[in-house]
């Protein structure tokens, strides 16, 4: 019989897997719906296949094979109620915590409650049953590939993780009869390591970056920890407003990672080091590393970069410590960066009044050991161009990525030192959306606010955003320009001044500068402050697009000519093959 693996690419996705975890056993069941997956297992010497008619004695043999041999066997059904007789079996796995993996075929989900024949509805299970539960769709791009490998990886681990225990796949058929397949693809296996197990090598050859997205505070031995980690191992540790860690390391590359026309590739990272949670810092999507180390007690599978290879799931201290055995004061890595930065920063063209020309003049100025708060999209985006004063602590609500609680976020931290300083950074739709907290009593004395007023969502004028191509028939609706006054020049300084704000305003760089060192002061004020400044969203766009195109080597201008000639849509889909 001339016939070899599924042209089905999860079938193709789960094999490859289930091959590169060492995952052999497999109990078939027969049916219609897992005929792609049990002829693909069937044809490769590396599976051990035995067949059972009765599903219910399928999943209890499983469990003796998983309890004698201690390795993880997979159950194979079709569509129907067979994956109902695995319950009872499923449940002694479950409490004796084997190894079991049951593999259900089914058809397209979206048939599921339309009275197709052999349909039903497998997207719950009983609480006992698995510990592990996922459906696995037919991928049909790159990015469901990408997301079809992550779920079968995040399967095959269950079955270990935290003492281990039964897992559910619903694999989707389309019944191709396409079976001349006759090598894998490959597929990524993602390796999680628990503090007792051994730890691999770090790569000999190439740069290493410890990537930290939004953070608690660093204690003083974490940051030891990374310090020492970074000078045996020549890294860097790349940061933005809301990471938390102010080591010897820290590199803000927010600038650098942005420009268009300027090649990575000297601040590229081969091996990134993930840590902490949500970035804004959308820039660092173009640093895309070799391979992606993530290290959290959580021990999730977290893949931003598309390159995760290992997640480590232990406290960061344990990690670092760990990696820093040896003597270095390595910063060759570092000042590679911070000299490409620093070219970069003495290049930079002379910016309209906006939110980056404010950042630019002003990140200098905050007071060390104040509170820096910035709302999410255009205030992180421009304040991440430029470091900060050390001392200065910085946060943004990343998590939930909202506009709706910036300054009260703001006005909570204020509470706990009512001697520190506390600044805000927000639009004009962040600052109303949150505006009754202004109100509040218990506002103090520190608190110092600066909202960007434009009128609008900026975000959406910008030149690359999708709304950008509308114009002014973006605002009404996407950009829900014209509330709140529409730029008043009264509305908030009443409101503000008749809760007992000390108000400030400017439209201009000569008024801003005027005003700026006050609102900036260390001193203490006897009241709380507003600072608005009203700019325009063409100049906002303006200014990033300016910032974005400051830098230029050959690649870049390569990249320029390319444009030209084939235009930006084009040039970007052969730049993503090309990255691939």
């Amino acid at each position: 019989m001339d016939k070899f693996y599924s042209a089905e690419r999860n079938v193709q996705i789960l094999v490859a897997l289930l091959k590169a975890y060492g995952i052999k056993y497999v109990i078939a069941s027969p049916g219609t719906t897992n005929i792609n997956f049990v002829a693909s297992v069937q044809c490769d010497p590396f599976f051990k296949v035995f067949s059972s008619v009765d599903e219910r004695s399928a999943a209890y043999m499983a469990c003796g094979i998983a309890s004698e041999t201690g390795e993880p066997v997979v159950l194979s059904c079709t569509g129907a109620t067979a994956s109902r007789n695995y319950i009872s079996g499923l449940t002694e796995a479950h409490y004796r915590k084997l190894p079991v993996l049951a593999v259900t075929s089914t058809q397209n989900p979206v048939k599921v409650g339309h009275l197709v024949p052999q349909v039903i509805d497998r997207s719950r299970q009983q609480a006992d049953t698995v510990v592990e539960s996922l459906l696995l769709p037919i991928p049909r791009d790159s990015e469901q590939v990408w997301d079809c490998e992550i779920r079968v990886n995040k399967a095959l681990l269950a079955l270990s993780r935290h003492g281990g225990g039964p897992v559910h796949i619903n694999l989707e058929t389309s019944y191709n009869k396409d079976f001349s397949l006759r090598e894998l693809p490959p597929a990524r296996r993602i390796r999680r390591i628990m503090p007792h197990e051994e730890f691999p090598k770090l790569p000999e050859k190439g740069k290493i970056g410890i990537f930290v997205g939004a953070h608690q505070p660093f204690s003083k031995e974490l940051t030891e920890a990374v310090d020492a980690f970074c000078a045996v191992h020549d890294a860097v540790v790349f940061c933005d407003v809301t990471s938390g860690y102010h080591g010897k390391y820290e590199f803000h590359a927010a600038l650098l990672a942005s420009q268009f026309n300027w090649g990575k590739e000297p601040i590229r990272p081969n091996l990134m080091i993930h840590i902490g949670e949500v970035s804004g810092d959308y820039s660092m999507d173009a640093l895309v590393p070799d391979a992606l180390w993530r290290v959290s007690p959580d021990g999730e599978i977290r893949d931003r970069f598309k390159r995760l290879r290992i997640v480590f799931e232990m406290e960061e201290i344990t990690f670092f410590r760990h990696y820093a055995v040896g003597d270095g004061n390595k910063t060759g890595y570092l000042e590679t960066c911070r000299k490409c930065n620093n070219q970069a920063l003495e290049i930079l063209p002379e910016f309209p009044f906006s939110n980056v020309w404010i950042a630019k003049q002003s990140a200098p100025m905050i007071p060390e050991g104040s509170i820096l708060h910035v709302g999410i999209l255009n205030s992180l985006r421009c304040w991440n161009y430029f470091d900060l004063p050390k001392g200065v602590k910085t946060a943004c609500n990343v998590g939930g990525f909202g506009i709706d609680g910036d300054v009260s976020t703001l006005i909570g931290a204020s509470l706990v030192d009512p001697d520190r300083l506390c600044f805000a950074v927000v639009g004009d739709l962040a600052f109303f959306y949150d505006l009754n907290v202004l109100g509040n009593r218990h506002v103090g004395k520190n608190v110092r606010i600066m909202l960007i007023n434009n009128g609008r969502g900026t975000e959406f004028h910008n030149f690359d955003h999708p709304a950008s191509r509308f114009g002014e028939d973006g605002d009404p609706f996407m950009a829900a320009a014209g509330h709140f006054g529409f730029k008043s020049p009264n509305l908030v300084k009443h409101f503000a001044s008749d809760l007992g704000y000390e108000y400030m305003s400017a439209s201009n760089k000569e008024e801003y500068k005027a005003s700026a060192a006050k609102f900036f002061a260390p001193e203490a004020k006897d009241r709380p402050v507003v600072f608005e400044v009203f700019t325009d969203s063409d100049d906002e766009s303006d200014a990033i697009k300016l910032l974005r195109n400051s830098l230029i080597d050959s690649e870049g201008s390569i990249k320029q000519m390319a444009r030209k000639v084939l235009g930006p849509n084009l040039t970007s889909k052969i730049g993503q093959i090309i990255r691939k």
